[in-house]
């Protein structure tokens, strides 16, 4: 325990200089750079839902200051549609004020994502339940993403704490979720950063493809028509069949934008085999640690790991005093490292 409050109040005392030292974040060809032109390779955790984080009573300066000590420069915060619903966008944007605020006292960057899983243009989204909310966890609309993106631009816009804007976050298609053209998709996309920037807005958006966020391929011939923006993927070690396919497959499915936009996979993590809760495509143990990790690495890669929980799989922590899972344990140790080389 007292090994614990030492590290976070290190953290603390570490983040609340770098807060000060926080930069406008853009793009410049394929790399994030501060607003001195250098690059920025993010490595950090995803929380799970500022809401849920709240009514476990760990929405606080611990919970930062814990991220922070295991390396991250980066949170990402996942705003589900549900909850947006259930708590009302005044009471909502009060957790996000708050957030931040942590955030930024930790020197730590943020990525806000609108957590839907579906299909936005069919208006229909997976079917799911969570110990907190309805079955209808990513319900949202077209007009709803729209108007969800306006708000944060319009209150977010001239804090540079606020790196990115990730749009949406798992586009999926096919069987009961309909069907989408990635003509129509990338419409959609460039209306709504069209929405963002008209604001005088600058804040990165982040656009990720199908398959629940993991194939970029129509990036290759049809990409985003927009400037200052990155892409995202998902890929969970399950996404390609065997182990000894990863690279080849990455790099077709999505690693090659990295040659010319900045990537950023926001959601990568592992859930080992014997552990409860697992599913395909989280299932995977510490080789595909190493090898996502030495992939984004040898690319410069951005990525955060979700999810900094107990609840949410794959899990990286096994209770509020942010003890490791195995995984957790190896993307702590990974991202500790990239943050010592600094």
């Amino acid at each position: 325990m007292k090994k614990l409050l030492f590290s976070c109040w290190l953290a603390a005392v570490i983040g609340s200089t770098a807060s000060a030292n926080l930069s406008r974040i853009s793009v410049a060809g394929n790399h994030f750079v501060t607003a001195d032109g250098k690059t920025i390779i993010f490595h950090g955790l995803d929380s799970s839902d500022p809401d849920k984080l709240q009514r476990n009573g760990v929405w606080d300066t611990n919970y930062f200051a814990a991220i922070k000590s295991w390396g991250a420069n980066i949170v990402r915060l996942p705003v589900h549609p549900a909850a947006w619903h259930l708590r009302g966008q005044p009471g909502y944007l009060k957790l996000l004020d708050d957030g931040i605020a942590m955030a930024k006292a930790q020197g730590l960057y943020v990525i806000i994502d609108w957590h839907s899983i579906g299909n936005l243009r069919a208006g229909k989204f997976l079917r799911g339940s969570s110990e907190l909310y309805p079955e209808a966890l990513y319900d949202t609309t077209p007009a709803e993403t729209l108007d969800f993106w306006q708000t944060m631009a319009q209150r977010y816009g001239d804090d540079p704490t606020v790196a990115c804007f990730e749009l949406f976050n798992e586009p999926a298609l096919g069987g009961s979720l309909g069907q989408c053209s990635w003509d129509d998709w990338k419409d959609t996309l460039e209306q709504i950063i069209a929405a963002i920037r008209a604001h005088g807005c600058q804040t990165v958006p982040l656009v990720a493809g199908f398959d629940y966020g993991y194939d970029l391929k129509p990036v290759a011939q049809k990409p985003i028509h927009a400037e200052g923006i990155g892409y995202v993927a998902h890929p969970y070690p399950g996404k390609v069949k065997a182990p000894a396919d990863w690279v080849e497959a990455w790099t077709k499915d999505w690693g090659y934008v990295a040659g010319q936009h900045p990537v950023i996979l926001t959601e990568i993590g592992y859930q080992l085999p014997d552990e409860p809760d697992g599913y395909n495509p989280i299932v995977g143990d510490q080789r595909y640690g190493e090898a996502i990790t030495s992939y984004c690495a040898q690319r410069g890669i951005s990525y955060t790991v979700w999810c900094f929980d107990i609840h949410w799989t794959p899990k990286l922590i096994q209770d509020w005093k942010f003890t490791p899972t195995p995984a957790g344990g190896f993307f702590k140790k990974a991202m500790q490292a990239s943050a010592s080389n600094l």
